[in-house]
């Protein structure tokens, strides 16, 4: 990967990477075609981090499809695919560790020890190996690209970090590779998310501010679904994390629910504008 990559650049190409667990659906397409407008060659990882599980989540029956996998880079046109072991990522007597301080803690990092390490580490693996110009995320893991963005401009890495839309399905429900998982009741279920967050989007364009206002907004509207459990609900600082008072700066309002036993997340980020308005990016 490495040969290759170096022979991209020497070329004069600019390479793009696309970081996966493999699974993939339309939101990692639409990251590809992304990376395919703006670079000149786009490699594709695909690799379940093991280090990035906790010892009771689903490590072992993360969905691996990779024949299926391999059909769709293929009719999309992508130059490299690096699919390595996990040995060969986490070799015998591997002890270097990632931790981005301040961003890891809270939200996901609280409901998942260590989540965050294993991600940033295998990231930070992954762009050096490839060294790519651009790499590009989904904003669905809005806290996940968040800490990714401050780890390469705290080490100073080269490449630059895209964030793009979230993708969804026609009833709102943001892609995951996870939601095959979701048996048909629950996959019905699991909608609620997105109208929990157009709920709170409408009482926000109405001119509703005050978080607390607004998180009663959201759970209510998660309790009305009898098979969902709220893991949280939060609105926060969309550069540090912490909680605010009042939308008036840029934000993200954060779910975490159980489906049954199935946890998804989701999220809308809020821009104000100058006329004291807001725009959302669903």
């Amino acid at each position: 990967m490495k040969q290759q990559a170096r022979q991209t650049r020497a070329n004069g190409g600019i390479l793009g990477l696309v970081p996966t667990m493999g699974a993939l659906h339309a939101g990692h397409l639409a990251l590809i075609e992304r990376a395919r407008s703006e670079c000149s060659g786009v490699t594709v990882s695909i690799f379940v981090n093991p280090k990035q599980f906790g010892p009771n989540e689903d490590l072992g029956k993360y969905p691996r499809t990779w024949e299926a996998d391999i059909a769709k880079l293929t009719a999309a046109r992508v130059d490299m695919v690096f699919a390595p072991e996990a040995a060969e990522i986490y070799p015998p007597g591997f002890r270097s560790y990632v931790q981005v301080e301040g961003l890891s803690e809270r939200l996901e990092g609280r409901s998942r020890p260590g989540h965050f390490r294993g991600v940033s580490t295998v990231v930070l693996k992954l762009l050096e190996i490839v060294q790519p110009s651009f790499a590009y995320f989904g904003r669905k893991d809005a806290q996940q690209v968040r800490i990714i963005s401050q780890m390469a401009r705290d080490l100073n890495l080269d490449g630059e970090i895209v964030v793009c839309p979230i993708t969804r399905e026609a009833d709102g429900l943001a892609l995951s590779s996870r939601n095959t998982y979701l048996n048909a009741e629950q996959r019905r279920a699991a909608g609620v998310l997105h109208r929990a967050l157009q709920s709170a989007g409408q009482e926000l364009a109405a001119g509703v501010c005050d978080t607390l206002q607004l998180q009663s907004v959201l759970r209510r509207t998660l309790q009305s679904e009898p098979m969902a459990t709220v893991d949280y609900a939060e609105i926060v600082d969309a550069d540090t994390f912490e909680p605010v008072v009042r939308v008036s700066r840029r934000c993200y309002l954060l779910l975490a629910v159980l489906i049954g036993k199935i946890r998804l997340i989701d999220n809308l980020y809020v821009e104000p504008t100058p006329d004291e308005g807001f725009v959302f990016h669903w």
